[in-house]
């Protein structure tokens, strides 16, 4: 009944309007700041927690430790093995997510009022008690493995691998975070001690909170859950440039259709020019049945059933990649169509009608990504990350909207390269050079 009543709360919590949001900073006693948004007609709460570096702190030689030990987490903490720890979480209507990616490891929390200090407490043992049983280790590796096994039969896998090796060489950013099947088998639980001294520091830790918790409130709150880490982590990788050579790369993969991936250089966020690049890639690739690309490979052509691009600023690197699939007959054409509309793209001359509707879509959905108090917390936490400022969602819509055509065309210039632009195949394409 308690599960029933957090899944209620979450239900209700209405969706609050970007203008709405009146974001404090907070700072503990012990010095953890956090964003706060208040929230008071419902008694439930989402915390959202983020440690910089995450599994590309990895120790050489250990690829994969950090996954293996987020995946532990929440098996068994304290007193507490995996079943017990879950059936108290179970009990309190507490729910806590542990994951991991290139940049970050995250945690969220949602819990009800009523069982916020409890809830706190059980989240506490997990991050600086967990026990690591070698029962539990042995089960979340074996699942790691198999999806390690899955992603060896998996084109689009093969495919983003491929890239991502070639791009980056051997910096983090080039191999999977769940390592191979040697280094994961390899791994023992002084390593996973070791991966979470690494990453969970109180150095690179990013908090947002939403809900109906007051400033005072989430100070000690604060304090209790996180105190007990470590003050400093490993130190972060260096940036790496992404090698974009205008290649095209075949991994052999027996299927009658082929998936392709595609890339090149991109810009960070605080870069001036990011807006022009995020309207031209809702131009580009990322406007659906109104993009360029979707036109010209797919409604004209019929080689694909979708083509899409994508802006990836990561915190060491920056990328702009794309993604199709095609019969393996038709993959070359479909990449000399792609690279033909790259040039093109180039010269940065988009029409007035274009540039309307990238910037009536993007200002339009923006407000509706805050659809509950996990998603704005999220969004929160992200914000901080990237180095924005509280304010930035009052006028992000207006940075979008006060991009020129101009802006567009130098972005273009600068940046855009079809020469550079660079393939993985996973598949069998045929006549493809």
């Amino acid at each position: 009944m308690i599960r029933f009543a957090l899944a209620l709360v979450c239900a209700l919590t209405l969706a609050l309007p970007a203008r709405a949001l009146d974001i404090r900073q907070v700072t503990s006693e012990g010095g953890l700041t956090a964003w706060l948004v208040e929230a008071h007609d419902i008694p439930f709460t989402a915390l959202r927690i983020s440690f910089r570096g995450g599994a590309s702190l990895d120790a050489e030689g250990k690829r994969g430790a950090t996954v293996l030990m987020t995946g532990l987490l929440e098996e068994g903490a304290g007193t507490m093995d995996s079943q017990t720890f879950a059936e108290a979480a179970e009990g309190l209507a507490a729910e806590f997510g542990f994951d991991v990616g290139d940049d970050t490891l995250d945690i969220s929390a949602r819990f009800l009022t009523e069982n916020r200090a409890a809830s706190v407490d059980l989240l506490r043992e997990a991050l600086v008690n967990p026990r690591f049983d070698e029962v539990a280790i042995d089960r979340v590796r074996a699942q790691v493995l198999s999806i390690i096994a899955s992603d060896a039969q998996d084109p689009n896998s093969l495919a983003g691998e491929r890239l991502s090796g070639l791009i980056y060489g051997a910096h983090p950013y080039g191999s999977s975070n769940n390592g191979t099947a040697a280094s994961l088998k390899a791994l023992t639980r002084e390593d996973l001690f070791d991966a979470k001294a690494r990453v969970m520091a109180k150095d690179r830790i990013v908090i947002s909170a939403v809900g109906d918790i007051t400033a005072a409130e989430l100070g000690p709150l604060l304090d209790n859950l996180l105190g007990g880490l470590p003050d400093s982590g490993a130190p972060m990788p260096p940036k790496v440039t992404p090698a974009f050579d205008g290649s095209v790369s075949v991994v052999d993969y027996d299927s009658p259709q082929s998936v392709v991936v595609f890339g090149q250089a991109g810009l960070a966020m605080d870069d001036p020019d990011f807006f022009a690049a995020y309207l031209l890639n809702q131009i580009i690739g990322a406007g659906g049945f109104s993009s360029r690309l979707m036109d010209e490979v797919r409604e004209k052509r019929g080689l694909t059933y979708g083509i899409y691009t994508y802006l990836v600023p990561k915190d060491l690197a920056e990328v702009w990649m794309g993604s199709f699939s095609a019969s393996n007959e038709k993959v070359a054409e479909a990449i000399r169509i792609v690279k033909e509309e790259w040039t093109k793209a180039a010269t940065g001359a988009v029409t007035e009608a274009e540039l309307a509707d990238a910037k009536t879509y993007l200002t339009g959905a923006y407000p509706l990504r805050f659809d509950g108090n996990g998603q704005i917390a999220e969004i929160l936490v992200g914000m901080q990350l990237s180095g924005l400022p509280p304010e930035y969602i009052e006028t992000r819509n207006a940075k979008v909207e006060a991009v020129t055509k101009d802006d567009i065309t130098r972005l273009a210039k600068r940046i855009l390269d079809a020469n550079a632009l660079s393939f993985v195949v996973a598949g069998k394409p045929v006549d493809l050079k």
